[in-house]
This record gives C-alpha cells, structure tokens and sequence, in this order.
C-alpha cells in the first residue's frame, strides 16, 4: 500500500471530505479500495488518478490534489462505476461533487449557472462540466 495514502485519524473527516459526502451523498469511508470501479471504468486508460484513487485522495481530505487532476474531468459519467461497487457507493456522483467543488459549488451552490458565466469562462470549461450543470446528480 502507498505510505502517503493511508488514513489517519488527522485527516480522516476534513472539512473536504464532509463537504464531498454532503454534495454526493454518499459515504466515502465505506470504500475499502477493493478497485472494482477503475477495473471497469472505460475512461480508466486516459485518467491520470484511477476512481478508487479519487475516493481514497478525498477520504484523505487532499482537497488540491484532488480538484486538480485532469480525472475529475475524464469521467463520462457512464455509471459503470456505480454497478460495480460492493459496498453501494455511486462514485460517479462523488466525482461530479468533486466537478462541483473545483468550479466553487457546493452545497449552498447545487448548480453551476452556465449563462452566468462570460464568455471566455464558457470556452474553456470543460464539456462535461456543462452537461452536468445541465442536471442534478447521475442516479
């Protein structure tokens, strides 16, 4: 096991980690990196972090590592994921939380407003944070 990614009891339960389960939903400590998701995540290939790994950086309260990889935008939101899980987590709505929190949504901000945004901010942001700011949480 990779020495930086072990829980301890100083950054399990971060302010990130509570604000990611809100947003989602879900509860990340119930992830126990068995790695069925990135076995069957078809965008796996074109991640730099792997789906397990994404649950264990925000189990981990590593807010800017996290919100700064270009995986939180890879995912295509397919819900292969989801089914996978043995214990239940639907990680595809934890990465869209985690879409959230890098554009500085949240909880108190549900939505990203597309047409609030100018121009130039349109152009740049990625597609799939458009269509998910186009509805709520995948299932």
């Amino acid at each position: 096991m990779d020495t930086t990614l072990r829980i301890t009891s100083a950054h399990a339960g971060s302010s990130f980690t509570a604000r990611i389960e809100k947003i989602s939903g879900q509860k990340l400590l119930a992830c126990y990196q068995c790695g069925k998701c990135s076995a069957g995540c078809p965008m796996a290939a074109h991640m730099d972090v792997l789906p397990n790994r994404m649950i264990r950086m925000a189990q981990l309260g590593m807010q800017q590592q996290l919100l700064e990889t270009k995986a939180i935008w890879m995912c295509v939101s397919c819900l292969t994921c989801n089914s996978r899980c043995p214990k239940g987590i639907k990680i595809a709505e934890v990465i869209e939380a985690l879409r959230k929190a890098a554009l500085g949504g949240g909880e108190r901000n549900d939505n990203l407003k597309i047409m609030e945004l100018t121009p130039e901010a349109r152009s740049v942001l990625p597609p799939i944070a458009t269509i998910s700011a186009m509805r709520k949480l995948t299932s």
